[in-house]
């Protein structure tokens, strides 16, 4: 326990990023998601509207209009998200800030997908930017899937306008909430033999405005669900991966030349095969063979892949919403697959181990992918039966994000004991060297405006000291 060193956490080569809750699912808890998967993501998606001017509003569109057989899923007056709670006045303890909150004390990035009405006053947005200052290295994915014909942004105004509401958007948030990064989603390129994507010409400029480009694509969609059940091809479509690769990838290459030449960081927001069409066990297929040509090519083109989603009342989810019990997910075989994908490249965060520590230890933490800990070498005779942190004194108050050996834990302000066992469930060890690393993301979920200069990108933990370690190789009694 005397050697500490300071580590870095830096970018993966393709950042792992995962959908919570949307028009088809509820959010799940973070806790609940690291546990199942091992690992904290790079961003966690929610999807949420902001229609503050509407009949109706701020009830969710399907509650405020029900109808007993919507044709399709966004046969409503506007979308059928869950309503975004803040603007103006609203409330800065909604569910909304609540899972941002939970997403950033486990040590990852928010991303906020939001539709909104494209003719709100500028009032309207700058409250919204205002509301996300606290929020740290924030994306917001604003009026997504923006030349397709579907959401109510499209339905009220023509792309240009569209367009236009994307940029002058783009300029507000900029200037009253620095911390934000914008994203346009665009259906980007839609064949090999067309040149440009769908509608170039007329996003070009909201392409300029934004820090972040990306296209949502499916390998297979059934688009008419709820509406309907999947047997043919009238309500869904099924696309070789091959295809949908080349792509996105072109896409990527399109957003460069609308950028004059500068390559902005690509994301596909929206990844998945659906189950619907494919059924549980070929979607995982479709989905590793995906990661599979993004892992053999050797060009950087892509910057992250947002899975669609953790848990889903259909079947574009790693679970399958339980209908007795929404609370409850049914794991497919997608889970397994994507829990392997997730701790291999390209999808592994940078780990830099640096020069020695002496306590107190002063934690930064900047983002999912930027963020000073500090990490401990821990000595294994063989395949621990116990592996144990017990936090005393100040310690019991942080917050920690802890990574064993690539297996991660969190642990919340109050408690003082860390069962990390499972980490060596599921791995065959005969003892050596494993790494244990400290975080320290807001215990709040939110940087604090007291800590000075560059607070809305940097958080700051000191740690006095290190927690105590239970480990034992053989049951207590034989």
């Amino acid at each position: 326990m005397e050697q500490v060193y300071r580590v870095h956490l830096g970018p993966a080569r393709c950042g792992a990023d995962l959908g919570d809750g949307s028009e088809r699912g509820l959010y799940v808890d973070q806790d609940t998601i690291l546990r199942k998967l091992g690992r904290p993501h790079r961003q966690i998606n929610l999807m949420y509207c902001y229609y503050p001017n509407d009949p109706g509003w701020p009830k969710r569109a399907s509650e405020a209009f029900p109808k007993d057989n919507p044709e399709f899923a966004w046969d409503y007056p506007y979308d059928d998200y869950f309503p975004y709670g803040g603007g103006i006045g609203g409330n800065r303890d909604a569910e909304v800030f609540q899972c941002m909150r939970d997403i950033r004390r486990h040590g990852q990035d928010v991303c906020l997908t939001i539709t909104m009405d494209p003719f709100l006053s500028d009032e309207h947005i700058v409250s919204v930017a205002r509301d996300l200052r606290t929020y740290g290295r924030i994306t917001v994915r604003i009026n997504h899937e923006a030349t397709g014909s579907w959401f109510s942004f499209n339905k009220r105004a023509t792309y240009e306008q569209v367009a236009a509401f994307f940029v002058r958007c783009a300029d507000i948030f900029h200037r009253e909430a620095p911390n934000c990064k914008v994203v346009l989603c665009l259906d980007g390129c839609k064949s090999m033999d067309e040149e440009k994507m769908v509608m170039e010409d007329i996003f070009t400029e909201a392409a300029r405005a934004a820090d972040v480009v990306s296209v949502d694509r499916y390998l297979a969609l059934h688009w008419g669900y709820p509406a309907d059940v999947c047997e043919d091809n009238r309500s869904a479509q099924r696309t070789p991966v091959g295809e949908i690769y080349r792509l996105c990838k072109k896409s990527a290459d399109r957003y460069e030349i609308m950028n004059q030449g500068v390559r902005k960081p690509m994301v596909l927001s929206e990844l998945n095969a659906d189950g619907d069409v494919t059924g549980p066990y070929e979607q995982a297929e479709m989905y590793e063979e995906f990661c599979r040509m993004l892992r053999e090519d050797k060009d950087n083109w892509l910057s992250g892949i947002t899975m669609y989603q953790y848990r889903d009342d259909g079947r574009l989810g790693l679970e399958i919403t339980d209908p007795n019990n929404k609370n409850v997910g049914i794991e497919q075989p997608l889970l397994m697959t994507y829990r392997d994908l997730i701790h291999k490249e390209p999808f592994l965060p940078g780990m830099t181990v640096g020069e020695r520590a002496e306590g107190p230890f002063v934690l930064r933490y900047g983002g999912a992918e930027d963020a000073d800990g500090i990490t401990v070498p821990v000595m294994l005779e063989k395949k621990p039966v116990f592996f144990e942190l017990y936090f005393d004194g100040e310690l019991v108050d942080a917050n920690l994000m802890i990574s064993c050996g690539g297996e991660w834990f969190y642990k919340k302000p109050g408690v003082s004991v860390i069962d990390m066992n499972s980490a060596f469930f599921n791995r065959e060890i005969e003892g050596g060297q494993i790494f244990l690393s400290f975080f320290a993301p807001p215990a709040s979920g939110e940087n604090d405006p007291g800590q000075g200069e560059g607070w809305q990108t940097d958080y700051y933990y000191t740690l006095k000291s290190l927690p105590r370690f239970r480990i034992r190789y053989e049951a207590i009694l034989k």
